[in-house]
């Protein structure tokens, strides 16, 4: 899984990370999963998403909770 998928840029969203090549962040994608909404009913409403890419969303969440 490539963790070069997420990138923060200060000048985009705020300097969140996002899903790169996306203004999507790894803030919405986990809202939306905590909401109740599946990984496919996600990859519908984005198609510019992967399956990898909400993946390393999700890695990269865990890594952050285990290093803050």
């Amino acid at each position: 899984m490539d963790m070069n998928l997420i990138q923060s840029d200060p000048d985009m969203m705020m300097g969140k990370p996002v899903i790169a090549g996306t203004r999507i962040t790894v803030e919405l994608i986990l809202e939306k999963l905590a909401a109740g909404e599946t990984v496919d009913e996600i990859l519908e409403a984005h198609p510019r998403l992967t399956r990898e890419s909400i993946l390393a969303d999700l890695k990269y969440a865990a890594r952050s909770i285990n290093n803050p």
